[in-house]
Order: structure tokens, then sequence, then C-alpha cells
């Protein structure tokens, strides 16, 4: 088997122990770290050089999108867009750009770059008319759409609205364009899965593969499986000879019913898809279940009302959430739960104790997604049941955060987005980017969460400075803890003999530079299981 030995570079291996964490040598053979240190010297088939670039684990994404990031690649981006000249000017230019197109689809748009917080379709038929215009916003909760939109879905003034979600209406009752939660997915997300051939979701898979390649990410764990990511994702490893350029483990993606029965029902695709056996590169691990909204939008569930006196009611009342938790629970299906207010954590932790309770002594790593505001003891409470936080440093960003911030208005505000108390209460912590709600950029995410500043626009002052954290320690929630999330820690995620061969090397080292340079850096090589899945081209010097 051949051997390489990696040298001429810093290696920072995510160990631990701060005594282990750094070497400057790795050998490999085969898709296997075998040696790191003074004991990876010796005989090599081959030596690269690294040249001086900083060698890190890959990075996991513990909590992604994959069809709808690698769909995103292809849309209209519209999160730099913070007027709605702006975000009208880039609708103009798409349609010119492309004529013929049956349909317009954007994304990234935020609430606060619209007049008063309230688009409409009045505002995209202004530029674009003649075919359906779909907007995701930049959370993916809200889908913002034109009259041309409503015509093709059939929203009239008598559509009800679905459980869970909401279609905005104007003062006459008429539908104006938003479409909130699961009024989005039920209408909008149906309809492009129903329009969109396997041809172009095969595309989208391929953009998503090389873009996370380049950005030096080796694993993701998505978030919101169904049958056409199921699908799109088994193509790719047969395209790929049978292996991928990145490990993806999946969370299957439950939807309230409202009814006990046909809830419980979806588990049993998951327990067979799960039973298929682990492979390392594709498994469905769990299910995912999407109990509120986002703070944006007010549509988060908080334990006390937002700034204007409204609140939003749980997607998963608890009554409707127990069964389902405690079913898959028992059936040894890990558990996520998207929660971004108080009220939704608490409910989750509340279905996770009956479970716990109901099921005994079981093997389990459940996980609570974003917990953008937590109540106090929130932590500690999920420390002592084991449940991971799955959070998102580029979710607080502070080019976005204005608005968040004013959607609750008060002492709230400054609890935002706080990583350290789990660190502290001892709670695994798992970083990941939520794409396409946020840059896939790995290198992006860690800056803000070692800075608290801005990745989107450094113009921007940092938020709750106070709540960053160490570069070493936002690394390793990003790659060993991530890995270790879906219950990979003993066989990938850091850089030691016996462990997967996956790692990114970069053009500069953050630890020395500062980490500014996170905003300037990139990937010179990306490795997983010991190939390369991912080269910088590289200058002639001849």
């Amino acid at each position: 088997m051949t051997r390489t030995l990696f040298r001429g570079g810093r290696i920072f291996t995510a160990d631990t122990d701060p005594a282990r964490q750094w070497t400057d040598a790795l050998a490999v053979e085969g898709e296997t770290i075998v040696a790191i240190g003074a004991d990876a010297a010796g005989d090599a088939d081959e030596v690269i050089d690294l040249d001086g670039a900083l060698v890190l684990p890959g990075f996991t994404d513990a909590h992604t999108h994959l069809l709808m990031m690698g769909q995103s690649l292809g849309q209209v981006a519209l999160t730099e867009a913070r007027t709605l000249d702006g975000i009208q000017d880039l609708l103009r230019q798409a349609r010119a750009a492309d004529p013929d197109a049956v349909v317009l689809r954007g994304r990234g748009w935020l609430f606060d770059s619209v007049p008063g917080g309230t688009p409409t379709a009045a505002m995209i038929d202004a530029v674009v008319s003649d075919v359906p215009v779909y907007l995701d916003a930049n959370d993916y909760h809200s889908c913002w759409v034109n009259s041309a939109a409503l015509a093709e879905l059939g929203i009239t003034r008598d559509t009800p609205d679905p459980l869970g979600g909401e279609i905005g209406r104007d003062a006459d009752g008429e539908p104006n364009g938003m479409l909130f939660e699961t009024a989005a997915v039920q209408y909008a997300w149906a309809q492009r899965d129903a329009s969109t051939t396997d041809a172009e979701r095969d595309d989208a898979v391929e953009r998503m593969l090389a873009a996370y390649a380049a950005a030096g990410v080796t694993g993701v764990v998505d978030m919101a499986f169904d049958e056409h990511g199921l699908a799109a994702i088994e193509r790719a490893v047969e395209r790929h000879g049978g292996r991928l350029p990145l490990r993806v483990s999946a969370h299957w993606l439950l939807e309230n019913t409202g009814d006990v029965e046909r809830n419980l029902a979806q588990l049993d695709r998951v327990v067979e898809l799960a039973a298929r056996g682990a492979s390392p590169w594709l498994r469905v691990v769990g299910v995912k279940l999407i109990l509120d909204g986002v703070i944006d939008a007010c549509t988060a569930a908080m334990g006390a009302p937002y700034a204007d006196g409204s609140n939003a009611a749980p997607i998963w009342p608890l009554h409707d959430l127990a069964p389902v938790v405690a079913a898959a629970d028992a059936a040894g299906l890990q558990i996520a739960m998207h929660v971004i207010g108080d009220a939704a954590s608490d409910a989750a932790l509340t279905a996770i104790e009956r479970a716990i309770e109901a099921n005994g002594d079981l093997p389990r790593r459940h996980r609570l997604e974003h917990l953008e505001y937590a109540a106090p003891g929130t932590a500690a409470r999920m420390a002592r049941l084991g449940v991971t936080a799955s959070l998102q440093p580029v979710h607080a960003d502070p080019a976005i955060f204005a608005n968040w911030a004013a959607m609750l208005g008060d002492e709230r505000v400054e609890r935002a987005f706080p990583w350290p108390e789990y660190e502290e209460a001892g709670a695994l912590v798992a970083f990941s980017t939520d794409a396409p709600t946020a840059p896939y950029d790995a290198l992006a995410n860690m800056y803000v969460a070692a800075t608290r500043a801005s990745a989107l626009d450094p113009s921007v002052p940092a938020v709750h400075p106070h709540f960053a954290l160490p570069l070493a320690t936002a690394i390793g929630h990003a790659t060993r803890d991530a890995a270790a999330s879906v219950g990979d820690a003993d066989w990938r995620g850091r850089l030691a003999p016996g462990y997967a061969a996956d790692l990114v090397a970069i053009d500069t080292d953050p630890f020395t530079e500062g980490a500014a340079s996170l905003l300037t850096a990139r990937p010179v090589m990306t490795l997983v299981a010991g190939r390369e899945t991912f080269a910088a081209a590289r200058e002639d010097t001849r």
C-alpha cells in the first residue's frame, strides 16, 4: 500500500489535549492516517511538501441541505442587495440574461432590505411579471412570490393556511405574495420539486460537491433528506464509482400532519433506510423535526412575545411531538429538532425527557439545531440529557443581526447565540453553516465564531464579542465535534493514527496571522479517505 508523507507545514490535529494539538508531519496509507510527528518519518513512496500551508482536519458541515445548496448556487443571489431597488435590479438583470426561462428563482433576501419588512407580489411584478418568480428568504423559512407564481400555485383568497404555516394577505384578504413556514414548503417548494428534473438535481449535486471540496469540507449532515435527495445522492455515488468526494449522513424530514398515527407512520421509511447499514459515503442516521420558525419573521416560538406583541405557535405542539420522539428514540434513530425560540427548545427537551422515561437506558445522542435564543438553564439541561448543541456561527453575523434584534427588542437580545454557555455546561457543541441559509464557506464560519464580527461585511462592528471562542476551540467544534455529533468520534474528525485521512491544507495560518486572515485564506488541497478531491491551481514557476 502506498505511503504518503506530508511535511513542510504546520498541522493542527484538533486533539482535545492541547499538548497534542500540533505536529509537523503526517503519514497516510490508503484511506487512513498511520503516523504523525516523528513517527511519520521513514520510508515513504511519496512526499508532499506543504510549502508552509496549515493542515486541519477536514471540516464536517454538521447541518446543511445538500440539494437546496446545489440549487441555490444556480439562483439569483440577493443577500447583498440591501434595498428594494437593489433586489429589483438583480431580478431585472436575471430576467434579461435568460429571456427564454419559464421561471425565475432567487434566494437570500433579508426582511430589513424591504420597506417595512413587508414584501409584496407587486414589488416583484414591477420588474418581472411575465413568468413566475420564487424568492426564498435568507433563512429559507419564507418564500416571496409574484402574481404569476400565486396563479401557478392556485393560491386565492379562499386558500386556507396549512398547519404550521401562513399565506400572507393584504387588508382585503387577498394573497400578498408571502408564504411563511409550511405554506412555503407545501406550495412553493412542492411546485419546485414537481417541476425539477432528475438531470437538474444531478447538476445541483455536482455543484454542491465541487463547492464543498473547494471549501475544505469532507463530511456533511443533511438536515432535510427526502426521496428526491436520497435518489440524487445515490445517483451521485454511482456516477463517482461507488464513492463520493464527501461523507454524507442524513436526517429524514418529518412533517406534522396533525394526526398521531400518520406522523408515526413516517418513521417506517426511516427505520428501513437506517437498517441498510453504515456506509462511509451515504447513510440515513435519524429524523429531523422543525418545531418552530425564525426570529426574523416572528415565526419562532418564544416564551414571551415579540416587540410587536405577537408570538408564534409551534409547528410541532408537544402533544404531536412527544409520541414521535418516543417512537424514534425507541427505534434507535438520532433525533434532530429545529428550535430557534426558547418555547421550542423547552418542548424539545421535554419530549426527550419523556422518551428517556418511557424507553429506559439506551445509547442515544439527540440534537437541538440552532438555539438562537434559549432560556437560561437550557444548556445545563441539554448536558444532563446528553443532547448536542448544533450551532451555526454564520447565523450570528452582525451584518444580518439588526432585524433579529429588532424583532425581540428587549433584554433577550443580550443572550443571542450564547455559544460558551453550552461548552461551560458540558454539552457537545457541533458547528455548521446551515447552507444555503448562510454561506457554506467553512473558513468564514470560523471567522465569525472566533470574533463575532461580520464575514459578510467586515465594516460592521462585532456584536457580543464576549461570546466569541478561541480559534482552536471553534475549529474543534467544526471538525472533531461535528463528526462526533453523528457518532463518528472514534474514526474521523481529527488527525491521529487510525483516523480517516480527511484533511484540508490552507494557504494562510490564522493562528499566527490572526483571525482576520480567515477572510482571505483559501484551501489549496482537500483529501477525503486519502484521495485528493480538490487542488488549487498552482502558478507555473518554470
